[in-house]
């Protein structure tokens, strides 16, 4: 097969922000900030609120951190316009209600999970320590301090789950997808879009499925971020935490990478190797933007209600991540090789991932009971 290994166009470090994608957060963060309703104006001073708010966000180890934080500030804001009640004034019985009050609300209209509330929390308290640190005294006190947060289970997750013959069906659904539309790419230009867009979405899924990595770890990813070490084709990437890694690509992901970038660089009638930008690109008039995470929902889900899976409605790509570790830990790859490859400080978090570690085959007392004969024979 022949290696499609991109050539870089710019200097950077190994899975570093590109400076567009820097502009394209900072500009984001800032229509965030100036929409936050009830904080005084921005009146250009370098400790402003606004301004120390929006280094907070930019602050934070990732952007999907700060999409959420984001959003729970705005939850909280718009709480206290409601409430009419100062934000920076605010004490911990207030924030003890805003907690009752977020407790009771979510967008589908049912009462908020724990994790949601405690992140709500964690995340107002976050924007509070660092006004605190920065702003000369306007705020002397953190009003989330002695507030409780519920209490949220550390053993279970929920994630819909998926087992390794529905992992199986779920990319066999994508393979069907690439043949039923590769007749139509030799005909009409839509056709041939919607090719190349059936060839991304399998290579992003094998992607997740083979390397269990989070959503926003692959769709961050441009092409540069493709390379080799040790013999091996890798992908390099910075993980939670601002951590750089790098991830040897199986043969499984390869051939569909492969295919990908051959199909993509066609299309753009260039050689592979000029292929620029995401690695996961759109196709539509702005062919060569980023993917977005909502439409890889929507993929999963179309294809796994094809594929016959039950749970298709409530699946998500960190579906696939719960499946890469509970897969792993069932063909016996140990706990600690499967808490490095997924990126987790604390194996307790990679034990919450593995759906299997219940299985009562499991059970340590087989293995010592077959030790314990094998000496007593």
């Amino acid at each position: 097969m022949t290696d499609l290994q991109p050539a870089a166009r710019e200097v950077r470090l190994p899975g570093q922000t590109t400076a567009s994608a820097l502009t394209d957060r900072m500009r984001r963060v800032a229509e965030l900030v100036a929409a936050l309703p009830g904080l005084p104006p921005d009146d250009g001073s370098r400790y402003g609120v606004r301004r120390l708010t929006a280094a907070w966000l930019l602050e934070v180890e990732s952007q999907h951190t700060e999409k959420a934080y984001g959003r729970d500030l705005t939850t909280f804001l718009h709480w206290c316009a409601t409430e009419r009640l100062d934000p920076l004034s605010a004490r911990p019985t207030d924030l003890g209600q805003f907690r009752t009050w977020r407790e009771l609300h979510s967008h589908n209209g049912r009462p908020a999970a724990a994790s949601t509330v405690a992140r709500a929390l964690a995340a107002v308290a976050s924007w509070y320590t660092h006004l605190i640190a920065n702003s000369d005294g306007l705020l002397r006190h953190n009003p989330v301090a002695t507030v409780r947060r519920p209490k949220v289970n550390q053993h279970t997750s929920p994630t819909a789950g998926l087992t390794l013959s529905e992992v199986d069906a779920l990319l066999a659904a994508a393979d069907a997808q690439v043949a039923d539309r590769a007749p139509a790419a030799a005909r009409t230009p839509t056709g041939r879009t919607r090719y190349l867009a059936a060839l991304r979405d399998r290579a992003l899924l094998r992607l997740l499925a083979d390397l269990g990595l989070r959503i926003s770890e692959a769709l961050d990813r441009d092409l540069d971020d493709l390379s080799h070490n040790a013999g091996h084709r890798t992908l390099r990437y910075r993980g939670k935490g601002n951590l750089l890694r790098e991830r040897p690509l199986p043969a499984h992901t390869l051939q569909a990478l492969d295919e990908y970038l051959t199909e993509r660089a066609t299309v753009a009638n260039i050689g592979v190797n000029r292929l620029t930008g995401p690695l996961f690109a759109t196709t539509g008039t702005d062919g060569d933007g980023r993917l977005a995470e909502p439409n890889v929902f929507l993929t999963i889900r179309r294809l796994a209600s094809t594929a016959g899976i039950a749970a298709a409605g409530r699946l998500s790509p960190h579906s696939l991540r719960h499946a890469f570790a509970t897969g792993a830990r069932e063909v016996g790859v140990p706990l600690e090789d499967v808490q490095d490859a997924m990126g987790h400080a604390d194996p307790r978090t990679t034990r919450r991932y593995d759906r299997d570690r219940h299985n009562i085959d499991r059970d340590p007392a087989f293995l010592l009971g077959a030790r314990r004969a094998s000496r007593t024979r």
